[in-house]
């Protein structure tokens, strides 16, 4: 079953269990995935990774209005965005955490040669396809900023 179908298996669930904040989140992930299908030229159809693209990308929204609801003072409205970013946790791979992080850093920094914060971008390039969906682009800029300065 793909990506796009588990959503709209799981959004039927949600609302025959009447679990309006599964329900409503699912609606807004399985929106976001229909507008990028449609956008450009011509509409197609999104692979398996694209929609796990488009689902990360929907989980980062929900990090930076906790963040932003947080520091307003907005608690109510912080802690919506965390049951949703759960929600949507539950259709994204598994994020690497801080060791296995650094050892991918420190493995990428060793096959590039990189010295110095100027290389940063070489290291990146490698790097990047490697975490693609297990960690946050900040997380590992900021590793690989500590590892090279």
């Amino acid at each position: 079953m793909s990506v796009k179908e588990q959503l709209r298996t799981d959004l039927t669930v949600a609302m025959k269990a009447r679990d309006e904040l599964t329900a409503s989140t699912l609606r807004m992930v399985l929106t976001a995935i229909t507008t990028e299908e449609v956008a450009g030229k011509q509409a197609r159809e999104l692979s398996d990774d694209e929609v796990l693209k488009v689902v990360a990308r929907e989980g980062k929204k929900r990090r930076e209005a906790i963040e932003a609801f947080t520091s307003a003072g907005r608690n109510e409205l912080a802690d919506r965005e965390r049951a949703e970013a759960a929600v949507i946790d539950r259709y994204l791979p598994a994020q690497l955490d801080d060791a296995q992080l650094a050892a991918l850093v420190t493995a990428a920094i060793a096959e590039t040669g990189a010295e110095g914060a100027k290389a940063m971008g070489q290291v990146m390039k490698v790097l990047t396809p490697r975490v693609a969906g297990r960690a946050d682009g900040s997380r590992v800029a900021a590793e690989v900023r500590r590892q090279l300065g």
